[in-house]
């Protein structure tokens, strides 16, 4: 009878672990397709959860949660106005002069250009070839906006929904964070489970705010820096390339190396010598790997250290979920998961199939207290 129950049990634990395999596989899929509720929500939750620090320092000085989260909002939304102003307007006169120096920028490439003539005649050639089945082709003729401020214009109600749907989910987890927290914590069946709950919270919040602020305030360093030098190049908007810099630099690997290309363009917008053109970008790299590889690891340290592999699947995930925002997501939210899993149990498929353990194996803390 008790084996009989033993499979019994079995069974229905195989079947859940089936389900929440499909369940698991499906979910990229619904997350892409629902980008419009999904983003702005985990957007938002991630924002909030590294202001919970700002919340709590509010409230150990006797300002109301609702006042504070107020304030830790308005703090949030004045910094994000604050960088797109000195990002998009500038941006605006800088694709409008885009006609008008192609010139510029194609002398100071000539010496490049000339390397491809014998490739554009074939490619003259080619397409001579297939000129009249080309003009036999039918047309189709796409309306598109023919401005950036067109673009910006029609985006911008889409993008002003979702911004004040994102502010409302930060105000109200700030404001419910204290209560909520102490809900989850006191309604655990057990006192260990009340302590490994609090701990995952608090722990999950440290990481994550310790994250987005050590690493907000480099990007900001890094990017006041480079225009300083911009400025001191006689580059114009040298407050926008930093913007740009340092909210590149947010995203590993691919952000640096976008900035670095727009930099390039920039300098071949405003230099004729090809050499002070790669001024811009050569100057921010080597910025970039004093920063990459000796100003984060001694301000962050070991303790978020990060497999670079994990990051970079991370970063296409994120990526090909959401875009460039999913993007800017992606370490957060691998922070997140990664905490979670060290202090409450990674999942251990392979034991629970083998008959050698559970769903679950305790975290990096407990293996150290054991």
């Amino acid at each position: 009878m008790e084996a009989l129950q033993l499979k019994r049990v079995r069974l229905l634990a195989s079947l859940t672990l089936m389900a929440g395999i499909g369940l698991l596989i499906s979910m990229p899929f619904a997350l892409r397709a629902g980008a419009e509720f999904f983003l702005p929500v985990t957007a938002a939750l991630v924002v909030a959860i590294a202001l919970v620090p700002m919340l709590e320092w509010f409230e150990r000085r006797g300002v109301p949660a609702k006042l504070a989260s107020g304030l830790c909002v308005l703090v949030f939304l004045a910094v994000t106005i604050f960088a797109l102003a000195a990002i998009v307007y500038p941006a605006i006169d800088w694709v409008a002069l885009i006609p008008k120096r192609i010139d510029r920028v194609t002398q100071a490439l000539a010496p490049l250009l000339d390397l491809y003539s014998n490739l554009q005649k074939f490619i003259d050639q080619t397409a001579a070839r297939i000129s009249i089945e080309a003009s036999q082709a039918r047309t189709v003729r796409v309306e598109t906006p023919n401005s950036m401020l067109g673009i910006i214009t029609a985006s911008a109600p889409h993008a002003a929904i979702q911004l004040f749907f994102a502010l409302l989910v930060i105000y109200f987890f700030l404001a419910g964070w204290t209560g909520m927290r102490k809900r989850t914590i006191v309604s655990r069946g057990s006192f260990e489970g009340a302590l490994t709950t609090a701990r995952v919270i608090q722990q999950t919040v440290d990481a994550t705010s310790t994250y987005i602020g050590t690493i907000t305030v480099i990007n900001i360093a890094l990017g006041g820096l480079t225009a300083a030098i911009l400025w001191a190049l006689g580059m114009d908007s040298p407050i926008m390339w930093g913007g740009i810099v340092a909210v590149l630099n947010y995203i590993p690997y691919l952000g640096p190396i976008a900035a670095a290309l727009l930099l390039a363009l920039g300098g071949l917008m405003t230099f004729v010598d090809p050499w002070a053109a790669l001024l811009p970008p050569l100057i921010f790299i080597s910025l970039h790997v004093i920063e990459a590889n000796a100003v984060t690891p001694l301000i962050v340290g070991h303790r978020l250290t990060i497999n670079p592999l994990l990051i970079l699947v991370s970063l296409s995930f994120w990526a090909w979920v959401w875009g460039t925002t999913g993007a800017l997501l992606a370490v957060p939210l691998l922070i997140i998961f990664k905490t979670v899993f060290a202090a409450a149990g990674t999942p251990d498929i392979a034991g629970f199939l083998f008959e050698e353990g559970t769903l679950t194996h305790v975290g990096d803390e407990e293996e150290k207290d054991d």
